[in-house]
């Protein structure tokens, strides 16, 4: 208790148990032995591999632990040689590279070693240390290599030497990837080391998983979600790789212990077990609630509260708000092109996290900054490269080429962490975009990945010369120059020591050992608490274990964004499993491209009216900034333990000249822009300025008779956020489009930004709802899903309509297909999915015409939001008249099946008028169209 540099509680019980088990569990009179029920769990799992999981909670010190683990085991093999429960070899195995190079501490000759910082050995025993011999390598080791004959010989060369074998004889046997990875203890030479203990950190990302199928894989998993399942199959090929290598190791010199370090060892969705199953192997548990009321972290608060609309707090859960409106992965091209837009929920999200993020740096500023200790570090998750690049842009500014070849330097919209101040860009960069996982591998990045991060790069280089005078900075790779910021962050007087601002692509790796983090923002999906905690647990590193005239240690907090985490998990007992009633996995047959059904990701609608008639309706609806927004001005977080803090807009001062300027600047730039196609159904907007001087007129009325302020509120809102200018701009703009006398509108589709279009020839999913198999003529899709519990008589009608009319070309049930219809009911947009997709033979014209069917007796309707009419309206004379204007995805029509009875007959008139453009097709008076 009385040294300065104390072994916490965490670490002492996880080394104990270890202790207990190797020296006393069944070898002391008086204490029950417990290996073998460890050995009961080891044959089941891990083909007999002796594991021991010692579980520690993000932020505790394991290498400390992996310290004295080596130590106990060391100092007592050099006493008793012949003492078969210890050994002085050891194998430290870690997920990356970050982890491999920091975990050298575990050298008793590296000069920063844990051994002496941490005083765990007596000084009469530190020499002793000496004689353990340490690997420490990443789990990438394990992989089969070339042999060097083969090594630079053409692909196509080596197809032909293999003759078509089975076996690779230019690949390494285990055997001698084992050699090679053990070489420096004579492994291979003749000379056999013995037994080894391995020490395996970050050790829930090695396991075996149960040999499964594709749609038992995707088990817990949403259905649909083709990016979640590649991340399986990855992440349990990697699983693969570690495990295999540790069981050859095993079988050629020997394990005697594999201790399994890891503040999350559980198994994962997609491995074949239970979703969040704790590895049965784990021995000794100190959680991150027990982390989090000792001190030993920081404590996470995560928004509880605010003064929005909906009925949950809105930045809690983020990804469900924003998903569709993202770019997708593959797409980062459009986002790089276009000017930064982000969702209005995402954006007020920044703003909000930021404004708390003004908080900690003025405190830096004041008390830390003059110790030189560095700055606060706020950190964003994303899903791909191409959101992160979006949302990078909008934090950090961007670069646009002109014409003359002079950039146009832009600053991003939260200063601190803005890289262009003053048309200049900053010579160290104050936010960095990083892919974690692309760099923690060692290979090489991804081509999309070096063009979002080149500025990036070169800016780095040049500040890594001024470091490093006399050095050969341009040797250094861009892979190389950004894992060294990655790993410096936070770190005093390094390359990466005064970034504020991390974009993550991924989530940040494991042993990221920034103790600076004060503000997570989490923009990509999270099913389980598992992920949560993960992500969560980046920025509970404590900067200071300084103790307070109590004892104690002061409470430092990190504030959450979008990590629907829970402190307290249930402590209801959880039962087996049932087993899962046999997956179907539904998909797109190859060859059947002919038949697919290509439509819009349509988001709303709008309303153009002519040039020469803008003007507002003499009864114009009020406009009110204040309570029961969508997008709150406040937001409380809360930890489970600790002080609560409230995060608040700021007073804005602006005069409604200015607002209206911004008004109508925006609409020029958005609502009024021409639509110019430009392929695959996207649309791009071409702005009309000669609109601009008719739409500021319209703006300053609209400011001065439809805006009301409610008390504690500003106009100033409408112009320094982008939200509330967004949603002031769409309510100014439907009051221009308010039809009065003889005026008539136009409907438009808005389509969604980055994925306008979709279609039926990517699908993939499994389902356990009742399938039928669709002929293979008239669906690219394999099957038909039926709605309902045990299926439904009337879908199973329509699929029997659609296969044997000659009307039909193709068609496609509508699941996972992600088309809907927006439609908006008691003041929120919700989303509509109607049944089927029928695409139409051609007659005589060339326009590809196709049916949208809804099926009025399918059990889903009744969990729907909203009246069937309202539904149908939109989809007939909203959805089906913007789309048919839009012009570039053919004649749309819908038609309501409510009868089982006429369904044939219905159909068939449905079909004859889609034909004949009646309005099935949508109200004529929205309609551009000649009528025929």
């Amino acid at each position: 208790p009385q040294r300065d540099n104390r072994i916490l509680f965490a670490q002492r019980e996880a080394v104990e148990t270890a202790i207990f088990l190797a020296e006393v569990s069944g070898r002391r009179a008086g204490f029950r032995d417990w290996r073998p029920e460890l050995d009961d769990q080891n044959a089941e799992h891990n083909e007999g591999l002796p594991r021991v999981a010692l579980k520690m909670a993000t932020g505790t010190g394991k290498t400390v632990v992996m310290a004295m683990l080596i130590a106990w085991q060391t100092l007592n093999k050099v006493v008793r040689p012949s003492d078969a429960r210890f050994a002085k070899r050891f194998l430290v195995v870690a997920p990356g590279i970050t982890i491999r190079d920091r975990l050298r501490v575990l050298q008793p000759n590296d000069p920063g070693n844990y051994y002496d910082a941490r005083g765990i050995v007596p000084a009469d025993l530190r020499g002793l240390l000496g004689k353990a011999q340490i690997l420490v390598v990443n789990y990438h080791a394990f992989l089969l290599r070339d042999r060097k004959e083969i090594r630079g010989v053409a692909s196509m060369t080596r197809k032909i030497l293999l003759g078509g074998a089975t076996e690779d004889p230019f690949k390494e046997t285990e055997a001698d990837m084992v050699s090679r990875v053990l070489r420096g203890w004579g492994v291979g030479t003749g000379r056999q080391p013995g037994e080894i203990v391995v020490l395996n950190d970050e050790a829930h990302h090695c396991y075996m998983d149960k040999p499964i199928t594709l749609a038992s894989q995707m088990q817990g998993v949403e259905e649909g979600d083709k990016s979640e399942k590649k991340e399986i199959e990855r992440r349990n090929e990697d699983a693969r790789v570690w495990f295999k290598g540790l069981r050859a190791i095993s079988e050629k010199v020997g394990i005697k212990t594999v201790y399994d370090l890891s503040a999350t060892p559980f198994y994962l969705s997609g491995s074949g077990y239970k979703d969040g199953f704790i590895f049965p192997w784990t021995v000794s548990d100190f959680s991150l609630m027990d982390a989090i009321e000792c001190g030993i972290v920081k404590v996470p608060r995560v928004p509880v509260d605010d003064n929005s609309a909906g009925d949950v707090v809105t930045f809690r859960n983020l990804w469900s708000a924003v998903e569709k409106k993202l770019p997708k992965r593959g797409r980062a091209n459009t986002a790089l092109a276009e000017t930064p837009v982000l969702p209005v929920e995402l954006e007020a999200a920044l703003h909000s996290l930021y404004r708390s993020y003004t908080t900690a740096f003025e405190y830096w500023e004041k008390e830390l900054a003059p110790l030189e200790e560095p700055p606060p570090v706020f950190i964003v998750v994303c899903p791909n490269t191409a959101t992160s690049k979006l949302i990078y842009d909008w934090i950090a500014g961007r670069e646009i080429a002109r014409e003359n070849d002079t950039p146009l330097r832009i600053p991003g919209s939260l200063e601190l962490f803005s890289n262009i101040v003053a048309d200049r860009a900053l010579g160290r960069p104050r936010t960095i975009l990083i892919d974690s996982a692309q760099l923690e591998s060692g290979e090489a990045l991804s081509a999309d990945f070096k063009a979002a991060a080149a500025t990036e790069i070169e800016t780095f280089k040049a500040d890594s010369r001024l470091r490093n005078p006399g050095a050969d900075v341009n040797a250094l790779t861009g892979e190389d120059l950004l894992r060294e910021v990655m790993n410096t962050v936070g770190k005093k007087g390094q390359l990466g020591a005064e970034v504020r601002c991390v974009v993550s692509v991924s989530m940040l790796t494991e042993g990221w050992d920034a103790n600076t983090v004060t503000h997570i923002l989490g923009v990509r999906a999270f099913r389980s608490q598992l992920l949560c905690e993960q992500v969560v647990g980046r920025g509970l590193r404590r900067r200071s274990y300084a103790v307070n005239e109590y004892g104690r240690f002061d409470a430092e907090y990190a504030n959450v964004y979008g990590v629907p985490f829970a402190f307290i998990p249930t402590d209801k007992p959880v039962g087996p499993p049932k087993p899962p009633t046999p997956a179907v996995a539904v998909h797109t047959v190859p060859g059947r491209e002919h038949l697919r059904i290509t439509f819009p990701h349509v988001e709303g609608y709008r309303l153009e009216i002519p040039d020469e008639e803008l003007y507002l309706p003499d009864d114009l609806p009020p406009f009110v900034i204040g309570k029961g927004q969508a997008v709150p001005t406040w937001t409380e977080v809360a930890p489970a333990v600790g002080e609560p803090e409230l995060v608040t807009d700021e007073a804005v001062t602006v005069r409604p000249r200015t607002v209206a300027y911004r008004l109508a600047r925006r609409l020029v730039q958005t609502h009024f822009a021409l639509g110019e196609d430009i392929g695959d159904g996207g649309v791009k907007a071409e702005p009309r300025p000669w609109l601009f001087p008719a739409l500021l007129r319209v703006s300053t009325e609209w400011v001065d008779r439809g805006v009301n302020v409610e008390a504690g509120f500003s106009l100033g809102y409408l112009a320094k956020y982008a939200t509330w200018e967004a949603a002031a701009a769409d309510a100014l703009y439907a009051a221009i489009n308010m039809q009065q006398g003889e005026r008539r509108a136009r409907i438009r589709p808005i389509l969604r930004r980055y994925d306008p279009v979709g279609s039926t020839g990517n699908v993939s999913f499994p389902t356990r709802k009742a399938t039928l198999i669709a002929q293979p003529d008239r669906s690219e899709i394999s099957h038909v899903v039926l709605d309902g519990v045990g299926g439904n008589t009337w879908e199973q009608l329509a699929k029997e309509y659609c296969e044997h009319s000659p009307q039909v070309y193709s068609y496609a049930k509508n699941d996972h297909l992600g088309f809907s219809i927006p439609y908006v009911h008691e003041g929120r947009t919700h989303d509509y999915v109607p049944d089927f997709l029928v695409r139409l033979r051609r007659r005589d014209d060339v326009v590809e015409r196709t049916l949208v069917v809804e099926i009025s007796g399918s059990q889903k309707g009744a969990f729907t939001p909203g009246l069937p009419e309202l539904k149908a309206t939109t989809a007939r004379d909203s959805w089906c008249a913007a789309v048919n204007n839009h012009g570039g995805f053919g004649r749309w029509g819908y038609v309501e099946v409510n009868n089982p009875l006429h369904l044939a007959a219905d159909l068939d008139a449905a079909i004859e008028a889609l034909y004949a453009d009646q309005p099935i097709i949508g109200d004529p008076d929205l309609l551009d169209l000649p009528r025929s």
